[in-house]
């Protein structure tokens, strides 16, 4: 038994008082011998005072929110363990390419990639869902979880303005690290939409490897195309005078040498970012057992009903009662 409010059961000896409270106006006689001796009316007076009792008992409980244990329901479903790691920089708010291209003032790829995530949450009931937003550095939003209020209100929250860069990395390390303490379901993977990518040093790139491949997580990435930006998959593309490749095709190279499986998606316009998550919702409905919590049960009405059930007893017994005794 757990009590949501449980500082209310310092209430809870004064609801005995009424065990020490006598009706003065039922004692007072000029001979107290006059008085016939009643077994019964005691009893009844020793009745009524414990119901008063009890009212007040079920009312100070009734504020405390009593609440049963928490049962956990082990369930077989379809979906993965998932974790979002969603850009939010600035370029985020821009419109897609083909937007642009076309004249056409569109939807954002912050507010597109929003939509559409929420969709895909919505078609997963089964799935467990963790949200991490990056831009300068990243930010544990959600850990992973299957209430669907807390997963679409950290996906409502990853649409806030951001910073002009891209730390890619500090975002994939930390979405890896929110599969470490959760028991493997069966099916593990990290959605990354980002519209670009920075530079990962070597020690984060064999990091990020390692963890992959340890915790099972299969990686999708979805490249939400910048304005007159490359292509990940062009292979015609020609490296700079630098010698570095652009930080674009660096990240996806490291990525296809990852040990998980890895895809990669590139949108330029809403119906391409929802054909992408349309692919990655077919690949990752696998069985999974996962743990269903079932609240303990409420029991504040309950207590309520009854302290309203014994003050209706107490009402019909006080206007039963006779309050003097009438004169010869």
């Amino acid at each position: 038994m757990s009590f949501d409010q449980p500082w209310f059961l310092l209430l809870l000896p004064f609801a005995f008082v009424p065990l020490w409270l006598e009706r003065r106006h039922g004692r007072v006689y000029s001979w107290v011998a006059l008085a016939p001796k009643d077994a019964l009316s005691d009893l009844a007076g020793l009745l009524l005072r414990a119901l008063s009792v009890g009212i007040l008992a079920c009312l100070t409980l009734a504020l405390a929110g009593p609440r049963g244990p928490e049962q956990a329901i082990q369930r077989i479903g379809k979906g993965a363990q998932m974790v979002l790691v969603i850009d939010r920089s600035a370029s985020m708010d821009d419109p897609f390419a083909g937007s642009e291209a076309s004249g056409r003032a569109g939807e954002s790829k912050s507010a597109a990639a929003r939509r559409l995530i929420t969709k895909f949450v919505n078609q997963r009931p089964d799935d467990m869902v963790g949200v991490v937003t990056f831009s300068n550095s990243a930010m544990h939003a959600i850990p992973l979880t299957q209430s669907r209020e807390a997963i679409h209100a950290a996906i409502d929250a990853a649409g806030g303005s951001g910073l002009l860069q891209t730390n890619i990395g500090a975002g994939l390390t930390t979405g890896v690290t929110m599969f470490e303490k959760m028991p493997d379901s069966g099916s593990r993977a990290i959605m990354l939409l980002s519209d670009g990518a920075g530079r990962i040093t070597p020690k984060a790139k064999q990091k990020i490897a390692d963890w992959l491949a340890r915790q099972r997580v299969n990686l999708y990435w979805i490249v939400l195309r910048q304005p007159h930006g490359i292509s990940i998959f062009n292979p015609n593309l020609q490296v700079a005078n630098d010698g570095l490749e652009p930080a674009e095709i660096e990240l996806h190279r490291f990525f296809q040498t990852l040990k998980t499986q890895y895809r990669a998606y590139e949108a330029d316009n809403p119906a391409a970012l929802q054909s992408a998550m349309q692919d990655i919702n077919l690949r990752e409905k696998k069985p999974i057992r996962y743990a269903e919590r079932i609240p303990g049960r409420d029991y504040t009405d309950s207590l309520a009903i009854a302290a309203l059930c014994m003050l209706a007893l107490l009402l019909a017994a006080k206007h039963l009662g006779v309050k003097s005794w009438q004169p010869a």
